[in-house]
């Protein structure tokens, strides 16, 4: 074999990495025994199936050659960040989903209910149980951020702003309206999954948007009036 010597794709979340696939779509904050263990029942149960069609009389070369055209799609060495080639990759045929909250629900599939049971590693029950664990953690976290995002406005950012006598203090004030009805929406929310997909949305969509708010308000005030930590101190820390 010939080992490339450029640098491995950096955008892809299942590269080769000479003699070896890496897997690098777990975030740093994840417990990464869960991917794995589906990343080997997937194998597991793929290897058993060609397993038996070479028991049954038919080749190892055969075998992988079919496998391996049928599912040649799936290589794709380019941009993975790249909105263009994402769009042609997934009218291509590549599944795509773009939600963890979405992948969790995945977990209580009938397929994949199926796959895991079939293989001996999870019943149902183990499989919906770590379905609405993992909703609820995500759910739980984002609730807390949220909670943090509007402390930080109401002890800090607005204070600033009113000492400063200048920056958008009606946007700020509105922004910790919106994230706090947002949290009473979710608190009064029932199914775990539904809870999930509006804690998405929050941290998300509504919270990226309001943190413009707060950078805006950065802008404008006055560094010795402002009681967080700017950019400039975070990022050069060292030289000042």
């Amino acid at each position: 074999f010939n080992i490339p010597s450029e640098d491995r794709n950096r955008t892809s979340p299942f590269p080769y990495g000479g003699a070896r696939f890496e897997f690098r779509a777990v975030g740093s904050s994840q417990n990464c025994s869960m991917v794995n263990t589906v990343l080997n029942t997937i194998c597991a149960a793929k290897f058993a199936e060609f397993s038996d069609r070479i028991e049954a009389g038919e080749t190892a070369v055969d075998i992988a050659k079919e496998a391996l055209n049928k599912h040649w799609k799936v290589i794709f060495n380019g941009n993975g960040y790249d909105l263009e080639s994402q769009a042609m990759l997934t009218k291509s045929g590549v599944w795509r989903i773009d939600s963890g909250v979405e992948a969790i629900k995945c977990l209580g599939s009938e397929k994949n209910l199926a796959l895991f049971d079939k293989m001996g590693v999870m019943a149902k029950d183990e499989m919906l149980a770590r379905e609405v664990s993992l909703h609820d953690h995500y759910t739980g976290t984002v609730v807390m951020e949220a909670g943090s995002f509007c402390d930080m406005v109401n002890r800090h950012v607005i204070p600033s702003v009113k000492a400063a006598g200048q920056g958008p203090l009606a946007g700020l004030v509105d922004a910790v309206k919106i994230i706090t009805k947002a949290q009473e929406v979710i608190h009064d929310t029932e199914n775990h999954y539904e809870k999930a997909c509006l804690a998405r949305v929050l941290r998300l969509e509504t919270m990226v948007e309001l943190r413009k708010v707060c950078d805006a308000a950065e802008e404008i005030v006055p560094a010795d009036l402002w009681t967080l930590a700017s950019y400039k101190q975070l990022l050069f820390l060292d030289s000042h």
